[in-house]
């Protein structure tokens, strides 16, 4: 694995980082309210600073690349309640004294500002290209917003095609709870099958966790995510998780009817876990907002993989089916799933996953300050792959590194 790392890439904590389709370009924001774009030198695996500005008026907190037939388009979300479209352009070059010609100059423009959230925005992200220029928001006041570009190349008309409330959305079946044991060993995780439910006194002991129970709760308590399934043949359909709920909703869109929850992906068992509360009250219940969700490719396989990371400290992998599937998980005409793996190597809240281009190895970084890796093995078991810290990084540099069998 090849590691880099670019020092003091902002003035303030970044926020995201996302690269573009072909992974040479990558864009980075802050709390300090800038975007920064970067290239990479495929000649010596350096990232190369190329631009940078001032996006919003508050912490920008997520980014997104359209596919390249669309051209060169970013999307920010931010604290402000905007998101906001941007496009590279190019300047003509200029002919030097001496009659030679300067490079071509790109900067980065403002195309549309996207501003129906009534709450903080905390994740964008655009539709797989077959479905057009499309891309999602969630926000704080829990709603997922479809914006479609009605003028392309343009750019500056979007039009809000649905906006649906997540935790009113009924869905068209129960959750399906998860039953699987806190996984203790960092290398491998044991059978699936027959195994007890998480015992609730094993998330409690993480006294440096955040504990949600009822009543009032603070908005850094919850977790706002969502994305895309990256398959055509299952149309419009996204991963979406909202507040402090610890669920993670399968959403499917339509021209022709209100969107729906196909599915709710539940890692609490069911009766779900309680503890007391701090007032001493009685019983409440805990549980810990999902941080972020990653639908993985599915290059071919009859099932989806989708990983959620958490407050709790914890990597899980659900395992999602269609209704006309067949085997084991096919359940009577609807959608089926079930968690498939659990990790809680972080020890400490997960802040992203995201799977590599086929969906066969997925990533995880956590508060720990190390990024995990996580692939399946002989018998489809889920096994660590390795880890590196940011201490690591700054040893190796722009080096090869043998993740394998590291711990």
């Amino acid at each position: 694995m090849q590691t880099g790392l670019i020092q003091n890439a902002h003035d303030d904590l970044v926020t995201d980082a996302a690269y573009d389709f072909y992974g040479l370009h990558l864009a980075t924001c802050s709390l300090d309210q800038r975007i920064k774009v970067w290239k990479l030198d495929e000649s010596t695996g350096e990232w190369a600073f190329k631009d940078t500005w001032k996006a919003h008026d508050a912490t920008v907190s997520k980014l997104s690349w359209a596919h390249p037939e669309f051209g060169q388009i970013l999307a920010s979300s931010s604290f402000d309640r905007t998101v906001k479209i941007w496009e590279q352009t190019y300047s003509e070059p200029e002919s030097q004294a001496n009659g030679a010609k300067s490079q071509n100059a790109s900067r980065w423009i403002e195309r549309a500002v996207l501003v129906d959230a009534k709450a903080t925005v905390r994740s964008v992200e655009f539709a797989p290209h077959q479905f057009g220029l499309k891309l999602a928001t969630i926000s704080s006041d829990n709603f997922l917003r479809i914006y479609e570009c009605l003028e392309q190349p343009v750019l500056t008309s979007w039009q809000l095609t649905e906006e649906v409330d997540i935790l009113s959305l009924p869905s068209i079946q129960g959750p399906l709870t998860s039953t699987m044991p806190l996984n203790t060993h960092p290398q491998a995780f044991p059978s699936l099958e027959n195994t007890p439910p998480i015992p609730g006194h094993s998330l409690q002991s993480q006294q440096s966790l955040t504990r949600v129970g009822p009543g009032p709760h603070r908005e850094a308590d919850g977790g706002w995510c969502l994305s895309w399934c990256k398959e055509r043949y299952w149309g419009e359909i996204l991963a979406v998780s909202a507040s402090i709920t610890g669920t993670v909703h399968i959403i499917q869109l339509s021209p022709s009817r209100r969107p729906l929850n196909l599915l709710t992906l539940d890692p609490y068992p069911s009766p779900t876990t309680t503890a007391s509360d701090e007032s001493g009250n009685g019983p409440s219940q805990t549980r810990y907002s999902i941080t972020s969700v990653s639908w993985a490719p599915s290059c071919g396989r009859s099932t989806h993989l989708i990983a959620t990371g958490s407050r709790d400290g914890h990597v899980r992998i659900w395992r999602v089916k269609r209704p006309d599937g067949t085997g084991e998980e096919s359940n009577e005409g609807k959608w089926s799933g079930r968690s498939i793996a659990d990790f809680d190597d972080h020890k400490s809240s997960v802040g992203r996953v995201e799977w590599n281009v086929t969906g066969t190895v997925l990533c995880s970084s956590g508060n720990d300050g190390r990024v995990r890796l996580w692939k399946a093995s002989v018998g489809n078991v889920w096994r660590a792959a390795g880890h590196i810290s940011v201490e690591q990084a700054e040893e190796q540099g722009d080096t090869d590194v043998d993740m394998e069998g590291e711990s």
